[in-house]
C-alpha cells in the first residue's frame, strides 16, 4: 500500500451523525441555490451521483486485518470523508487518477484505524456508561430538540446503539492516546515559533487584506494545533510499527 499521511486518525470517530439540524441544512441549500441557481444545483447533484458510484456494497469485504474483516459499510463511511478532503484540496475525486488516490487513501486510513483499535482492545481500555452518556448529550445538544436528533439518526441510517458504540470506541481511543502514545509536550517557545512562521507567511502572501492576529489572541488555538500535529505524528509512527507485524489483505 502507498503510504499516505493519516490525516483522519486524530478525528478517528467523526460520528456518522451529521452535526446540523434540518433548518441548518435548508438554510445551506437555499444559500447554494441563491449563489449558483438551478444550474449549479444540477451540477452538484450530478457530482454526487459520480461520487456515490465509488461506494461498494455494504457487506463486501474490502480488507482483512489480522483476521478481522472490514466491510463496505466501514469503507463507505471513510470514503465520504476522503472525497471531501480531496475536494477541499482542489482536486476532482471523480477523475480516474484522483479516484484511484481516493481509494488508496480510504483503505490506508481504514486499515490504520483498525490496527489502532485492535491495539486499544489489547490494552483493555473500557468506556463507562457515564462517559458515553456525557458525550451523547453533547451531540444531542447540537440539535434543537429530541425529535430533530432522532430524525438525524434516521437520515444518517444509524441507530442510537450504533452511535453509542462509536462513542464508546472514541472514549477508549482517547484513553489510549493519553496513556500510551506519550506525545511530547508543546512548550511556550514552540507556540511562539509557530506563530512567527504563520505571520511571516501572511506577510509574504499576495493577499494583503488578511489581518495579522495578535499573538495573545491566537496562542491557545495554535497550541491546540501543535498538540494535534504532534499526536498525528505519533499515531502515524505507531501505525507503521503495527503494520510491520500485521497480516493485511486488501480485497478491492
Amino acid at each position: 500500500m502507498k503510504k499516505y499521511v493519516l490525516f483522519l486518525l486524530i478525528g478517528l470517530f467523526t460520528f456518522s451523525l451529521t452535526a446540523c439540524n434540518d433548518d441548518e441544512k435548508k438554510e445551506s441549500a437555499n444559500t447554494a441555490e441563491t449563489k449558483s441557481d438551478e444550474e449549479a444545483a444540477a451540477e452538484a447533484k450530478e457530482m454526487q451521483k459520480k461520487l456515490d458510484k465509488q461506494k461498494v456494497e455494504e457487506n463486501t469485504v474490502v480488507a482483512i486485518v489480522n483476521g478481522q474483516e472490514l466491510k463496505g459499510s466501514d469503507y463507505n463511511a471513510q470514503l465520504n470523508i476522503a472525497q471531501t478532503t480531496f475536494q477541499q484540496m482542489g482536486q476532482d475525486p471523480t477523475t480516474d487518477e484522483v479516484a484511484k488516490q481516493v481509494k488508496d487513501y480510504t483503505l490506508e486510513n481504514l486499515v490504520g484505524q483498525t490496527l489502532l483499535m485492535q491495539e486499544v482492545d489489547k490494552k483493555g481500555y473500557k468506556a463507562t456508561d457515564e462517559a458515553i452518556n456525557k458525550k451523547l448529550e453533547t451531540i444531542k445538544g447540537q440539535y434543537k430538540d429530541e425529535k430533530a436528533f432522532e430524525q438525524a439518526l434516521k437520515n444518517n441510517n444509524i441507530t442510537l446503539d450504533e452511535l453509542k458504540k462509536q462513542i464508546s470506541d472514541e472514549v477508549r481511543y482517547s484513553q489510549y492516546i493519553e496513556n500510551d502514545l506519550k506525545v511530547e509536550e508543546v512548550k511556550e517557545e514552540d507556540v511562539k515559533k509557530y506563530y512567527d512562521t504563520m505571520v511571516s507567511s501572511l506577510k509574504e502572501s499576495d493577499d494583503k487584506s488578511t489581518e495579522v492576529p495578535e499573538y495573545k489572541d491566537v496562542k491557545e488555538t495554535l497550541k491546540v494545533n501543535l498538540e494535534s500535529q504532534k499526536t498525528q505524528e505519533k499515531l502515524s509512527e505507531k501505525v507503521e510499527e503495527l503494520k510491520k507485524a500485521a497480516k493485511i489483505e486488501l480485497k478491492i
